[in-house]
């Protein structure tokens, strides 16, 4: 609950002031959806870094040749 009131606050501050209920409602959902979704992004984010330092050392490995 306590993660909830404070996503609600940064999102609160983020929106600004116009949309302090939209920004306190976005805040709230965040940490559910990091909480179901983050594994999944962080692990494709790293897989992707993976393969362009894989592309980047075999692409350099020819040059030097």
């Amino acid at each position: 609950m306590f993660g909830k009131m404070l996503g609600a606050f940064v999102g609160e501050k983020v929106a600004g002031p116009n949309r302090k209920l939209t920004g306190g409602l976005i805040g709230a959902a965040v940490p559910a959806i990091a909480k179901r979704g983050l594994g999944p992004l962080v692990l494709a984010a790293a897989a992707g870094w993976g393969a362009k330092k894989l592309w980047d050392r075999r692409r350099n490995r020819g040059e030097a040749s």
